[in-house]
């Protein structure tokens, strides 16, 4: 089980306010420029090393990803970061959470992980029914702007970002990366052929890399308190801490951040009382989206969750 010592995302229930004031004193914005000091292929390595993976469900090394961008910033072709709010899988509401009561951990992680891949700008598109949502967003955006963390000179850095909150249209086609970029160049949210894949030709034609917001969110907390603590929660290759979000046949329904690996009994048991009307009644989960196969009770009764634990259960 996770600590609370450990937990990133410490205004998940919304006990406390979301504005940036708040923000601050629960450590968001605290030395941005100190962290960034090292560089983008410093900030890299650091979250290679921190083991992190796409928090969207697909499990790509997010490190790895951002080192997929080109080196040397083109300023007739300037790159560009795409953040997935979209989240319109039937049951997903962990993103929602971060958004609607830590939108500043995302804006200060896109400020970094723009920097880190040579960015000149963000994009976050966010689900059209997300109303309260995105006006909290849009809010906390202008909170970074005329605080000096983003913009021109962002964070005194020298370097200028920009943020950009897009409403979707709700099509759930436009969770896909590519029907993503096509919906925010203003076509139909349809999907691309690849390649060219987003690093290379994205968002209008230019080098784009496509993050969720949980992915995004956690970095600022994995630099200030170093790579090595969150690599040490988890499995191997499945580090960290993760939102899970539980609905269905359970006496408490609930959006809780755990560790990597935590065997489903023990999650179940232990943030939601158990299922409804005991053990025997569980039949059958859907361990991710409903696009995913459903898997039997007793072969995920103590599976871990994690990556690497459900592609074992394929």
């Amino acid at each position: 089980m996770l600590a609370d010592k450990d937990r990133i995302f410490t205004n998940l229930y919304g006990f406390q306010p979301w504005n940036l004031e708040a923000a601050r004193t629960r450590g968001d914005w605290a030395d941005t420029k100190d962290l960034m000091s090292v560089g983008p292929d410093g900030l890299i390595d650091a979250v290679k090393a921190s083991g992190l993976r796409g928090r969207g469900g697909a499990g790509f090394p997010t490190g790895m990803k951002w080192s997929f961008m080109p080196k040397t910033p083109n300023p007739d072709r300037p790159s560009y970061l795409v953040i997935n709010a979209d989240e319109s899988e039937p049951g997903s509401c962990k993103d929602r959470e971060i958004i609607r009561h830590d939108p500043h951990k995302l804006i200060e992680g896109a400020l970094i992980a723009g920097f880190a891949m040579r960015a000149r700008a963000a994009f976050i598109y966010i689900r059209g029914e997300y109303i309260a949502e995105a006006k909290v967003l849009m809010t906390a955006v202008q909170e970074a702007y005329a605080a000096g963390l983003i913009g021109k000179n962002a964070c005194g850095t020298g370097y200028d970002f920009d943020v950009v909150v897009h409403r979707g249209g709700g099509a759930y086609i436009c969770g896909e990366e590519t029907a993503m970029i096509e919906s925010l160049e203003g076509k139909k949210g349809q999907p691309r052929l690849k390649p060219p894949f987003p690093a290379g030709a994205g968002l209008y034609g230019n080098p784009t890399t496509v993050n969720n917001v949980e992915s995004i969110a956690v970095v600022p907390t994995i630099l200030r308190r170093g790579p090595e603590w969150f690599a040490a929660i988890g499995r191997p290759k499945n580090e960290g801490t993760k939102l899970f979000q539980i609905s269905g046949h359970v006496n408490r329904p609930c959006v809780v951040e755990e560790a990597m690996g935590l065997p489903f009994r023990e999650l179940i048991d232990t943030h939601c009382g158990g299922i409804r009307g005991g053990w025997d009644n569980l039949l059958a989960v859907i361990p991710g989206g409903s696009s995913v196969p459903l898997v039997p009770a007793h072969q995920i009764m103590e599976a871990p969750m994690d990556f690497d634990g459900l592609r074992d259960l394929k």
